[in-house]
């Protein structure tokens, strides 16, 4: 069976999953639709037989696609969801889900509601390291974690605003929040604090924090911190690391590092995660087993839903309570 895949948005993070998907047998790129039209024929012009379209509903309606890709910037988040849905379309879609948590909320109930097959770019829980991670997290007792994403900020003009990214937590550390609670358990409680120490002067216009920390409780009873920054030259940490009664656990993205009083024991991961994630979205599409998808919408907006929260929270200065956390941890 031949997966006709459409793309909703042509730029940087598309680049990755169309790279991906052309090594892969029985998949056509078919079709393309970017609010710039130009970028979107480019894209077309490289794949044999795809079309680009500069109307959305033209291209769901036109081109009999299988599976639909929505790589667009927080923003833009909403529309393209909310046609693939109408037309009972399965989507991967591009993380964060939006801005806040209207948008995000009203697709994942409509999902539900039509059982639609769908998939979230949350790449790092395709690591090969992250079996082995959770392996030995079972056979510990964790007491807390400590999170990075350390680094400088991406030189794209809505990255820098936060009606534009909705800032560094919701659209980058939203990895490591995710990571948090793939392997640590959900999030019950948020506290958090922000600055803008510097990107303002070195980029005017600039408004989104470029300092921050969140301290969060887990409905397991332990207990993280993630801190995040992008006034950096330089790239620093990114990762997570977690704390047990067996040792530490380094997660990075190229490396699990297993620190017991007895060794220090490296995992590398040897696949790439992207084309991992691709490979169980086009698998689901072709055979209707979602079991490869590690991370559908409705469980991408838990790890929504804490960014957005410590996002409230830094503006409130107080805690916020993840409801969708006590719950789990209710019926744990």
């Amino acid at each position: 069976m031949t997966v006709k895949l459409g793309f909703v948005g042509t730029g940087g993070i598309a680049s990755f999953h169309i790279k991906n998907l052309v090594q892969m047998e029985g998949v056509e790129l078919a079709a393309f639709f970017d609010t710039d039209a130009q970028r979107a024929q480019k894209a077309a012009s490289e794949h044999a037989g795809a079309k680009a379209f500069s109307n959305l509903d033209e291209m769901l309606d036109g081109s009999k696609l299988d599976g639909l890709y929505i790589c667009v910037p927080p923003m833009a988040h909403g529309e393209a969801e909310s046609k693939a849905i109408e037309r009972g379309l399965p989507f991967l879609v591009e993380k964060p889900l939006g801005l806040d948590r209207g948008v995000p909320e009203e697709i994942a109930r409509r999902v539900a509601e039509k059982k639609l097959l769908t998939a979230v770019g949350y790449h790092w829980r395709y690591n090969d390291t992250m079996a082995e991670a959770k392996r030995l997290l079972a056979e510990s007792r964790t007491g807390m974690a400590l999170g990075y994403w350390m680094g400088g900020m991406p030189m794209v003009p809505w990255w820098r605003v936060m009606k534009g990214s909705g800032g560094q937590f919701v659209e980058q550390t939203t990895h490591i929040v995710d990571l948090l609670r793939f392997l640590c358990g959900e999030v019950t409680e948020v506290y958090a604090a922000y600055a803008l120490r510097d990107m303002d002067r070195q980029v005017p216009g600039t408004d989104v924090p470029d300092v921050g920390t969140v301290t969060f409780k887990l409905a397991s009873g332990a207990v993280a911190t993630v801190s995040n920054t992008c006034l950096l030259p330089v790239g620093h940490h990114v990762g997570l690391d977690v704390y047990t009664d067996r040792g530490v656990l380094e997660v990075r993205g190229n490396e699990l590092k297993d620190i017991t009083k007895t060794e220090t024991r490296s995992v590398r991961n040897v696949s790439n995660p992207y084309y991992v994630e691709d490979e169980a979205f086009v698998h689901a599409l072709r055979t209707g087993d979602s079991s490869r998808i590690l991370s559908d919408y409705a469980d991408a907006l838990l790890t929504h839903e804490v960014t957005v929260a410590a996002n409230e929270s830094a503006a409130g200065g107080k805690p916020v309570a993840i409801s969708s956390g006590a719950k789990e941890g209710a019926g744990a």
